[in-house]
């Protein structure tokens, strides 16, 4: 379904109830499984941190992220303007976290020479490339854009990954376990897609 007008997206076979069949391949597109990430975005001075699910991993040579973000979204320009992104992986423990993101930041209140500050309340740092990262991060990516591809509704950006880090530096793992294991769409109530 269209959220904007209404409307029943893309072809419905021939026999089936319009409306049932859209329900149907939402809740099956709903049911694929998808991380659930705050992805850092800045160009100049405006940053941004906003919760995104459609992220994978494109290439191993370079080493290159995938992310979609929806055209109209305040993250889309920020992308567009500033070439950079970092990617903010956080444990299950900590899934209220993105609903901190769900809407565009509106209180930012970051030292510009430390790089330490909140958005929306959360503590925050700053990544290589200026792109904010939650205090909070599990691990984290920090990216160059290197393309985009525009896909209807949203902006398929593919980033470089240009430096990393795990919260838990003296063993260098990301957790795996049912609380520190990194959080996925399904240990939250929210659904996106479809």
């Amino acid at each position: 379904m269209n959220r904007a007008t209404g409307d029943i997206v893309g072809p419905v076979p021939d026999g089936r109830d319009p409306d049932a069949y859209d329900r149907l391949r939402r809740r099956v597109l709903w049911s694929l499984p998808a991380g659930l990430y705050v992805l850092g975005s800045r160009a100049g001075p405006r940053r941004n941190l906003m919760t995104v699910s459609w992220v994978t991993q494109v290439a191993q040579t370079p080493k290159l992220i995938g992310v979609g973000v929806e055209q109209k979204a305040v993250t889309h320009d920020l992308l567009v303007d500033g070439g950079i992104f970092a990617l903010n992986l956080l444990a299950r423990r900590d899934r209220a976290l993105v609903r901190h993101f769900v809407k565009p930041v509106e209180d930012v209140d970051i030292d510009e020479d430390s790089g330490l500050g909140t958005m929306n309340g959360v503590p925050v740092t700053t990544a290589p490339t200026g792109a904010p990262l939650l205090a909070a991060a599990a691990a984290w990516l920090d990216c160059e854009i290197r393309h985009t591809l525009p896909l209807g509704s949203h902006t398929w950006f593919v980033g470089e990954v240009t430096d990393v880090a795990v919260a838990d530096a003296e063993t260098d793992s990301v957790p795996d376990d049912d609380q520190d294991g990194i959080l996925r769409m399904e240990d939250t109530r929210m659904s996106y897609g479809g």
